[in-house]
């Protein structure tokens, strides 16, 4: 069955309309319509055609076998939901796996994933010893472990999962699918998306031919019918397949076509609350230190790859117990949960892959594939929640696995595999550290933040004549830590600012200057100048003003110390430090206001992070009813009342150090994803709105390091506007449409991953011309985007040109060699460049409630620049570990150290 995409076209820029948007997925869901099979009494839902014949010699349909309305209308509404041009509906997932392999001829070779579902593997094993085909198993999250297989003339089929089932190990499918393309274009890419539907992942965006789903799961929902689909683009595998269907006689039958089209509709929706619940179960399961496989947590070692290639982690999840009786155990003492293979159904299902879904593979198969024998497999359902949680909390208790245990902050589970010595010290231990019970000096703790840079995308220099400009966070980011000291002193250490280091006591700076901002009450729209003037001149040492950006960034320290502490002023030391570069565009300033700002609203206690709750406790007799814990979505973000209160003080911290900033930088830096900013008085629509539903994309930010004059550079705009108004409106008006269509390319969360990035890349190259014709551009800028167009990167100028940072979209799938080769080339012509991606998560705390292995006390293991320099005299008993490591840490290696110490507690990106 053969169905175009829906594209609802775009009104042209000369109507007064606004542009229709496409429909999102869960509204394609929900609207089953085939304007090419109109019914014809207009009935609301699709009739059941159940019938084997229809009369006639010339009609569209003759025998159901070869085709039927009611599994036309499915794979119409199939290939609509998958952004397909060709669906197929069969009998099941393994019919459909069938169907696809029937390409296949003796001698071809196969390559395949080695962690498999159970009947995959049965298939293939079957081909191998009966059809001569050769089969290759290997690790498909080692991206070039499949090179040494591919041979063109030979390799006939690639099969990938991703996540794999069970231990949900992810593959890179556009990487794959590149350096497999690249050396034998003509193999065939096979994508199982069971794990996923096509509402999470759709891999023929990402390079895959073919892509099959056991629809028995997601798909229907219900498990109450076997049914498997199969989508492509390509019309002469679509021929292929479509001759076989009716040959064998696999396809769908009406009934099954009715009801798996019924089930289709709701897909959203379930896989909405199933993975929501699927992420509050693998939580879980890791604070109480099981490992656990689950691509949405933190800790998944490909968990950047999978956000890349899809929008969720799915409902399924696997781990391990350490003792294959036990997790026997645990699968016979849960209730809710029922023990049974598949997946994907609105109720949740617990089962042991090696004993059930996999058994199939012999042991010593298993083991080599690194298949656990105690793992279990949770697949998530839609019961509520708390219910699911309680019901596998009692579960593990009952087995064995926890235990309730008595600790200084009241009862809570741990694991009880782990309860040897040293593993409860180093729980006291933390808890001591991490606690805070009410007898602990308000400011004993360490504050460890972060905050991401930013990058214009589109607009810089135009939206100061009213052209609206997209900025998006990266992920290069500011760290900042306060450590409490003892000795009645306040000091800073900016590492990145030629190491300055200074220290003040405390009652020796000028408060008879302040003007204090009591909680609950806002900043005056304008800096007070009398502070300002004060800590200039009486705190800040002359030898500060040798280097101006240090100067800034203390005065801006002190400045909000002083404004926000009132009576109460603690002794703390901050450190900052980052792996963004300094003046050069991206940021920097934005994202220092907002550590600043959030490391000292935490120390005054302005704001506060998410109290641990409390902790299930099970009924002790009549007199001790116990405790039922209530969990509650959200519990890692940081509210959204913090997030506007940092925010708010970032924009302050950013006017000491700019002057008259636009409030846009510290935005992206607070709240993170990306948004569109206005400047007001240009009788438009102004301000500053998020951009929602984006995927996170890779760019590569290269630093020019040349200087730039942004006054100098906004003046030269100015002037030539001025000299030449009519050409100048022209090119702010052509970089208005390319910003208004960025917009829209980004926002759009059904526009397929390819077209998304082809038409960025278009606009990328259109918006530097426009940049360059308004005399910003510099002849580093240019040699920068004449290398990266040697290997077809698009690349433009961003911020205030003249210098400072160029950025190149690294499109998926993009050769990593290739890479490496052109950030050395760089490297030789004296650039600097950063590969990271835009639209992350903003400002972030790390969770004092973390129950992380290394606590605050202990050494860390890191590479650190010896010897630590000289400088300011410390007068704590001894410097904590958490910031000697965090002050001389190694570069290179300080953003992987400091995503490792634990939880964050990162706000929730504005751009999803």
């Amino acid at each position: 069955m053969s169905a175009p995409n829906i594209d609802l076209p775009t009104p042209g820029p000369e109507s007064p309309r606004a542009p229709r948007k496409p429909y999102r997925f869960a509204t394609l869901c929900a609207t089953v319509e085939n304007p090419d099979m109109k019914d014809q009494y207009s009935a609301s839902s699709v009739p059941i055609y159940q019938t084997a014949t229809f009369k006639g010699v010339s009609g569209q349909y003759d025998y159901t076998r070869s085709g039927n309305p009611t599994r036309s209308h499915l794979e119409h509404h199939l290939a609509k939901m998958s952004s397909a041009e060709h669906a197929f509906a069969v009998s099941s997932g393994m019919a459909a796996m069938d169907v696809i392999t029937r390409v296949l001829k003796p001698g071809d070779e196969v390559i395949a994933g080695d962690d498999l579902y159970g009947g995959t593997n049965r298939l293939l094993s079957f081909l191998k010893s009966h059809g001569g085909v050769i089969v290759h198993h290997v690790d498909t999250t080692n991206d070039e472990s499949i090179i040494p297989y591919v041979k063109a003339g030979k390799t006939a089929m690639v099969m990938l999962e991703s996540p794999t089932n069970p231990l949900l190990k992810i593959a890179d499918l556009a990487k794959i699918s590149a350096l497999v393309k690249e050396r034998a274009p003509e193999v065939i890419i096979v994508v199982d998306n069971t794990m996923m539907s096509p509402y999470l992942q759709k891999p023929l965006e990402h390079g895959a031919d073919i892509v099959y789903d056991s629809a028995t799961k997601y798909l229907s929902g219900h498990h109450d019918l076997m049914a498997g689909v199969i989508t492509c683009n390509r019309d002469d595998l679509a021929k292929q397949m479509a001759f076989t269907i009716n040959s064998v006689g696999n396809g769908l039958s009406p009934f099954d076509s009715f009801l798996l089209l019924r089930g289709t509709k709701t897909l959203a929706v379930r896989m909405d609350r199933q993975q929501s619940s699927a992420m509050a179960v693998a939580t879980m399961l890791d604070r109480l230190g099981f490992t656990v496989h689950y691509p949405g947590l933190k800790n998944h070692p490909r968990r950047e790859v999978h956000e890349r290639i899809a929008s969720g982690a799915g409902a399924v999840l696997s781990f391990e117990t350490g003792d294959k009786a036990l997790s026997e155990r645990i699968v016979g003492a849960t209730r809710l949960w029922g023990i049974s293979v598949s997946f994907g159904c609105v109720n949740s299902l617990i089962s042991m892959p090696c004993v059930m879904s996999h058994a199939s593979i012999d042991a010593a198969t298993r083991a080599e594939r690194g298949l656990p024998e105690d793992l279990i497999r949770l697949c998530v359902g839609i019961e509520d929640t708390d219910d699911l949680l309680d019901d596998l909390e009692h579960a593990l208790l009952e087995a064995g696995a926890i235990t309730l245990e008595q600790g200084v902050d009241g009862h809570h589970y741990v694991r009880a595999s782990l309860k040897r010595e040293g593993h409860a010290i180093s729980r006291a231990v933390e808890k001591l550290a991490l606690s805070e019970p009410e007898s602990r000096h308000k400011d004993e703790r360490e504050w460890f933040v972060s905050a991401p840079g930013k990058v214009i995308l589109f607009g810089e220099h135009a939206v100061v004549h009213g052209v609206t400009a997209l900025a998006a966070s990266v992920d290069l980011r500011c760290y900042g830590l306060t450590t409490p000291r003892k000795d009645n002193k306040i000091s800073v250490h900016f590492t990145d600012l030629a190491d300055y280091r200074h220290e003040w006591n405390i009652d020796e700076l000028p408060w008879d200057a302040v003007t204090y901002t009591p909680p609950g009450t806002n900043h005056p729209d304008t800096l007070d100048p009398k502070l300002i003037e004060a800590i200039s001149t009486q705190a800040l040492p002359l030898s500060i003003h040798d280097s101006p950006t240090a100067r800034n960034a203390a005065l801006t320290f002190l400045y909000l110390y002083m404004t926000l502490a009132g009576d109460v002023r603690p002794a703390i030391h901050f450190s900052a430090r980052g792996t963004l570069p300094v003046g050069a565009g991206l940021g920097s300033s934005a994202s220092f206001s907002s550590c600043a700002a959030s490391a000292l609203l935490l120390v005054l206690k302005r704001v506060s992070v998410p109290p641990r709750p409390a902790p299930t406790v099970p009924p002790i007799g009549p007199e001790h009813p116990g405790h039922v814990h209530v969990s509650h979505q959200g519990r890692r973000a940081l509210p959204s009342d913090v997030a506007e209160e940092i925010n708010r003080w970032a924009f302050v911290a950013e006017k000491v150090l700019h002057g008259n900033p636009s409030g846009v930088d510290n935005c992206v830096s607070v709240f993170g994803g990306a948004l569109a900013y206005t400047r007001p008085g240009f009788g438009k629509k102004s301000g500053m709105d998020p951009i929602h539903g984006f995927k996170s994309l890779r760019f590569l930010l290269v630093d020019t390091k040349v200087p730039r004059n942004t006054k100098a550079l906004v003046a030269g705009v100015a002037l030539k506007k001025q000299n030449e108004p009519e050409y100048v409106e022209g090119l702010l008006e052509a970089i208005q449409t390319i910003s208004d269509e960025a917009r829209r390319i980004l926002a759009d969360p059904d526009l397929p991953r390819r077209e998304q990035l082809k038409g960025l890349e278009s606009l990328i190259n259109e918006n530097h011309a426009h940049l360059r014709d308004l005399g910003v551009s510099h002849p580093a800028l240019e040699a920068v985007k004449s290398k990266t167009a040697s290997y077809n990167l698009q690349t433009k100028l961003t911020g205030a040109g003249g210098g400072g940072c160029a950025v190149t979209l690294v499109p998926d799938g993009f050769s990593e060699d290739q890479l490496k080769q052109l950030i050395n080339e760089l490297r030789a012509d004296g650039f600097e460049p950063y590969l990271t991606s835009v639209g992350g998560s903003g400002v972030g705390v790390l969770s004092p409630h973390a129950a992380s292995d290394e606590p605050h006390v202990t050494a860390y293991a890191l590479p650190v620049t010896p010897p630590e320099t000289p400088g300011v005299r410390e007068d704590v008993a001894q410097a904590s570990s958490l910031r000697s490591v965090f002050e001389n840490a190694a570069s290179n290696d300080f953003a992987t150290w400091a995503e490792q110490r634990g939880r964050w507690l990162p706000n929730i990106k504005s751009g999803t």
